[in-house]
């Protein structure tokens, strides 16, 4: 089995992204194929996938089993029910997967009392002519197509951490240029137009934006990101992050780069 936990840098991922496509070289691993990569020790993750691919099936299979295995483990808290609530303490579902060979791509985005989000998102990708469903549609539609649900995806867990945000004044949150600055809501904004390039209302989290300031570690950020190369296919799934990320609506930021041979990678960024 091949199994590879990324720790690279995002600054060393874009840079190889960034190469292979400003000079056009071909991307070649000397490894045996079929091959499983996933971000973070998610071991069991991998294995399911292993297993899928190993038996036979696609690598768009493999992917769902791999991504499926952590939203049932529950990886960190960070992928699947149970994790990471919003604003209001709900916790919701985003996953997003792509088959490398016809370019497909089907992802959910914020969506409610669905816990099999990658399932989902291959929906959305086989059985719609749409890229995303969001919120209360991509719900209806999961369910529609026959998973479970509806069902609470909050837990003991997740519900004690919205507590505690909000004892906690709603801090840290990703809201700026608003008021109240260090309290909850309502919020209602401020008068943006003298406000100078490195100042914000709100900065105790992302600090304007400067990444670098703000405090990284294992269990506040990032989800599981996966890519089975045989015929490539590439997802993630995630309830977004963790205590410090509270937020209103499930979003993502996706990286993908087409490869000149024709292998796709993908990964997650919170």
């Amino acid at each position: 089995m091949s199994v590879s936990a990324n720790k690279l840098p995002i600054t060393n991922l874009l840079l190889l992204a960034f190469l292979c496509l400003a000079f056009g070289e071909e991307v070649k691993s000397p490894g045996k194929y079929p091959l499983v990569v996933s971000t973070w020790p998610f071991l069991e993750a991998v294995r399911a996938a292993w297993r899928t691919v190993e038996s036979g099936l696609s690598a768009m299979d493999a992917v769902v089993e791999g991504c499926s295995a952590c939203e049932e483990l529950r990886c960190d808290g960070t992928v699947g029910p149970g994790g990471s609530p919003d604003e209001n303490g709900e916790t919701t579902m985003d996953a997003m997967i792509m088959n490398g060979v016809t370019m497909e791509v089907g992802a959910v985005a914020a969506m409610r009392y669905v816990s099999d989000g990658i399932k989902a998102a291959r929906l959305v990708m086989q059985h719609t002519k749409h890229t995303m469903l969001v919120g209360e549609q991509a719900s209806v539609f999961a369910i529609s197509m026959g998973l479970p649900g509806p069902t609470n995806l909050s837990s003991e867990e997740s519900m004690d951490k919205w507590i505690k945000w909000k004892e906690n004044k709603c801090q840290p949150n990703f809201r700026k240029n608003v008021l109240p600055v260090d309290d909850c809501g309502p919020y209602h904004a401020t008068n943006t137009v003298n406000l100078g390039e490195n100042t914000c209302t709100n900065s105790k989290w992302l600090e304007c934006g400067r990444l670098g300031s703000c405090h990284i570690s294992l269990h506040n950020h990032d989800t599981i990101s996966m890519a089975v190369i045989d015929r490539v296919s590439c997802s993630f799934s995630s309830n977004f992050c963790s205590l410090v990320c509270i937020i209103w609506i499930g979003y993502n930021l996706l990286f993908m780069f087409l490869f000149p041979d024709g292998t796709y990678c993908c990964w997650y960024i919170n």
